[in-house]
């Protein structure tokens, strides 16, 4: 049995088997504790040798890290803090792990420690935690979407157009980089290559998530993202996940609306279904975890229009790092004061100026603001970003030529305003920022099995 279930049953004096790694082994000379653990919860499960019965010889390779199977007999236990334990009649040794070379042989070790070691960090409470809350809401955001009748729509990861603009994407080639084909002007000669086009792995898949929403009507995309910024920050990672919404016929109101009911689902399914890991979260790692959880659930998420937000953080009188005026993109201690200081709530911060937003945002009639939408929250700032979607053809292609987008390259995206246009919204949330919140960890880095980034690509 899984050691979960095993904790929370009450057959006592039954035969029971049970499988894990051993995180320590203590006792005297006549009975040995050992504390067992499977990954399917935090807990341990006691299993209590008594060594008239099983040799003291037998248990020298039973050490921390070492991976076995007891067999033994369910029992009442007698000690504090736990309902059963297994009393053994018999172990068996699946792996050993040297006590002298095992790097996890003592607690306590750092955050900074584990990343080098991220092929094993799963085995620790704070990793075993943080990967079974990943699982929930993966699932979760399934459940939400799935129960509201949106489809599940995969979108390509190698892709010919930059999403955002930004640039900073990975080139996929099947060239040999050390003799590139090259064209009478001295050009790289892409026709020679796999797709006969510069291509990457796709920032978003929002674009792709469109076409979907002007037939299927409501669709959601979930999967990985990749960004070459070489940034080494505790909110960055080269490698993500994006869960990106896109709804036919929804405008920005509603598009505000579902954002927030999503976020309170997921916060909802986290303090329902993971309590055990979110409390041990709280009290090893952010002692205002559950607090700040239920904060989002309590509170409505107010809608603030940008330029009313510059005019309050304008006239704070706070002082901040980044001085903000009207134009700029706010930086992560604006948006928490609005949000843990000026308001207490979570904040919905809308029609941004066009120029700091990406080109397929719909224009706002006063020819300087897009109805852009950003998800403020506490300790993080911005958790998710969305926007409606520019649907009028001559606009989105003015607005292309404008930011000198290669026509060429989009397209199939400005024929679907051509045909069928509608108005659509749409929302992107990234993974690991929504883990970051509900786990407390303090860097992404810590909220993904693997985490890559810039001269990192270990395990």
């Amino acid at each position: 049995m899984r050691i979960s279930e095993l904790l929370k049953s009450t057959a006592y004096n039954t035969e029971v088997v049970v499988k894990g790694w051993v995180r320590t082994k203590r006792g005297n000379k006549n009975v040995a504790f050992i504390a067992l653990n499977d990954g399917s919860c935090v807990a341990n499960i006691q299993i209590v040798v008594d060594l008239q019965k099983i040799a003291e010889e037998q248990l020298k390779s039973v050490t921390t890290g070492a991976c076995i199977a007891v067999t033994g007999t369910l029992v009442e236990s007698l000690g504090a803090g736990q309902g059963v334990e297994v009393q053994a009649t018999s172990i068996e040794v699946y792996g050993t792990a040297d006590p002298e070379t095992y790097p996890l042989q003592k607690k306590g070790h750092s955050l900074e420690f584990l990343r080098d070691i991220a092929y094993l960090r799963p085995r620790t409470n704070t990793f075993g935690a943080v990967l079974r809350i990943r699982h929930a809401m993966a699932y979760a955001i399934h459940k939400f979407f799935n129960d509201k009748g949106f489809y599940y729509f995969h979108t390509p990861l190698i892709t010919a157009s930059d999403c955002e603009g930004a640039g900073a994407m990975f080139q996929v080639t099947t060239m040999d980089m050390n003799n590139l084909p090259k064209g009478e002007d001295g050009a790289i000669d892409y026709n020679q290559d796999f797709f006969g086009k510069p291509c990457s792995l796709t920032v978003s898949g929002q674009l792709e998530g469109e076409l979907g929403a002007l037939s299927l009507g409501q669709i959601y995309t979930f999967g990985p993202t990749f960004r070459a910024e070489n940034s080494n920050t505790p909110r960055h990672l080269a490698e993500f996940w994006m869960i990106e919404p896109e709804m036919a016929f929804y405008e920005l109101e509603d598009n505000m609306n579902l954002a927030e009911e999503f976020l309170k689902y997921l916060i909802r399914y986290a303090l329902e279904n993971c309590r055990e890991d979110l409390e041990f979260m709280n009290k090893m790692w952010d002692k205002e975890l559950i607090e700040r959880l239920n904060f989002v659930l309590e509170n409505d998420f107010v809608r603030l229009d940008y330029t009313e937000g510059i005019r309050i953080l304008q006239e704070s009188g706070r002082k901040f790092e980044f001085p903000c005026h009207w134009g700029c993109d706010l930086q992560s201690e604006h948006e928490r004061y609005l949000v843990e200081e000026h308001f207490k709530r979570p904040v919905i911060l809308i029609n941004y100026p066009k120029e700091i937003k990406a080109f397929y945002m719909k224009q706002n009639e006063d020819g300087k603001t897009v109805r852009a939408m950003d998800v403020l929250f506490p300790k993080i700032g911005e958790i998710i970003g969305g926007s409606e979607r520019e649907a009028d053809y001559g606009k989105l292609r003015a607005r292309i030529e404008e930011l000198q987008i290669p026509e060429k390259d989009m397209w199939w995206y400005l024929d679907t305003r051509r045909w069928g246009s509608a108005p659509h919204s749409g929302f992107g949330l990234g993974f690991e920022r929504l883990l970051l919140f509900v786990t407390g960890m303090g860097n992404i880095r810590d909220v993904i099995p693997f985490p890559r980034t810039p001269k990192n690509a270990e395990f």
